[in-house]
């Protein structure tokens, strides 16, 4: 979140950001609520004064009078009374300053474009070229059901809508590109030449840790992360409340939650695989054949913590990495630079990546990439001590390698053959052992 001093001093750019981002809130309503909350602390803090002043004078009491020892008694239950209602008071208003504090969404970077709509977001660039084919190209669920690889029929009888089976060579598929991520990502010799490529020198050339992160956590402390909204779009257990991710980084984020880091350990980067869920909620209708759009799917996220000097250098790192893995897979992409009302609450700076799909000839969202800041970091009170000892809030990144169901929708269309097979990126081949998918005889 943001510090309340902050909102103070930058009131009008605050009110700008809330409209800006589509957010609904009233600032000045927020102002006021935190100034009859610092009202109350005073008072309350006044009266306790008075309170420890009339407990010293009960101890005199038997040099007093009688009238003077009920006069003091009356004055100390007036006292226990009124703090009483007090902190009552205190109690409700601090519950609505905390409610109205964590819907303050995070401020944007200067170059992020200002916009009301996913229009106006910035295409920076379209790398690769869209293949031609003498055929007209299938859609990635035509392919599936013909090549018995996706079934999304059997799986509505089982789980309903928007779940899927996937099958055969598509399975190997997807654990080969989990399986070159991790191995890739572990290469510190890739890293280094992004870096260079950038111009980003004194930049770390740390390895990304891999994690399999927990897909159940508390709402509290996604409610900490600012992932808690929109609630209807997450799952929640019945009998525990345990609120299950919508992306590997909910619970990668926490990590550290509640830590002070030493400047030596920073960056952290992680890299995390796990499977997500979402209810879709809003989406009636939208993508509901094959595996675009699922309420399960499977993701392979990293996160960064650095310092506060770091944040945009590590997003420019990750950006240039999910491009190295597009490259590498040789698909045609474009990246885009989010505009405000299409960016994340927590968001300064967002990009996406969007893959070309021929089947449905557009380019979809295949990556994102999200840097926070210290807003989740203050939230989650993960911080650092400099060389001076001075602390911290850690400032976070999260992005998108592979949202997996998507990437295997971009490699099936986009090579897929005039006969109904699929042919396999050479980067892949060897994790495979073979160089197209057909039709099993």
């Amino acid at each position: 979140m943001l510090d309340i001093s902050y909102i103070k001093e930058h009131r009008k750019f605050i009110i700008e950001v809330v409209k800006n981002k589509k957010i609904e809130l009233d600032i000045d309503y927020l102002l006021s609520v935190y100034e009859k909350r610092q009202n109350l602390l005073q008072e309350i803090e006044s009266l306790r004064a008075d309170k420890n002043i009339v407990s010293e004078q009960m101890k005199l009491m038997s040099a007093l009078s009688e009238e003077e020892k009920n006069v003091l008694i009356q004055k100390g239950k007036d006292i226990k009374d009124k703090l009483s209602q007090l902190d009552s008071d205190f109690v409700k208003v601090g519950e609505i300053y905390s409610d109205l504090m964590y819907k303050v969404p995070n401020i944007y970077s200067d170059d992020t474009p200002i916009g009301l709509t996913e229009d106006e977001n910035i295409v920076l660039r379209q790398v690769g070229e869209k293949p031609v084919f003498d055929f007209t190209p299938l859609e990635h669920w035509q392919l599936g059901k013909n090549l018995d690889l996706i079934d999304t029929e059997k799986s509505a009888e089982v789980s309903g809508a928007r779940f899927a089976y996937l099958k055969g060579d598509l399975v190997l598929l997807q654990f080969a590109l989990i399986q070159w991520v991790l191995s890739t990502l572990q290469n510190s010799t890739i890293i280094q030449e992004s870096i260079h490529k950038l111009g980003l020198g004194n930049l770390s050339k740390k390895a990304y840790n891999p994690i399999i992160p927990p897909v159940l956590m508390k709402a509290e402390v996604m409610k900490r992360m600012g992932r808690l909204d929109p609630i209807d779009d997450r799952y929640q257990t019945t009998e525990d409340g345990l609120m299950l991710v919508g992306s590997a980084e909910h619970t990668l984020g926490p990590l550290h939650i509640d830590e002070i880091l030493d400047y030596k350990q920073l960056p952290l980067r992680y890299v995390g695989y796990s499977t997500a869920f979402r209810r879709e909620a809003g989406t009636y209708g939208k993508d509901m054949k094959g595996i675009l759009r699922l309420h399960q799917f499977d993701k392979i996220e990293i996160e960064v913590f650095s310092d506060q000097d770091s944040g945009f250098a590590e997003q420019d790192l990750i950006v240039a990495i999910q491009e190295y893995f597009m490259q590498q897979l040789e698909l045609p992409y474009q990246v885009v630079l989010k505009c405000t009302a299409d960016m994340g609450t927590p968001d300064i700076r967002a990009y996406d990546i969007e893959t070309w799909l021929p089947g449905q000839n557009q380019y979809r969202e295949t990556h994102t990439s999200d840097y926070m800041g210290d807003f989740q970091s203050r939230r989650l009170q993960t911080r650092y001590k400099d060389i001076e000892g001075k602390k911290h809030f850690v400032h976070m990144n999260d992005a998108t390698v592979f949202a997996i169901g998507r990437i295997i929708i971009a490699i099936m269309e986009n090579y897929q053959q005039a006969d109904g097979s699929i042919v396999i990126p050479k980067v892949l081949r060897s994790y495979l052992a073979k160089e197209i998918i057909s039709k099993s005889k």
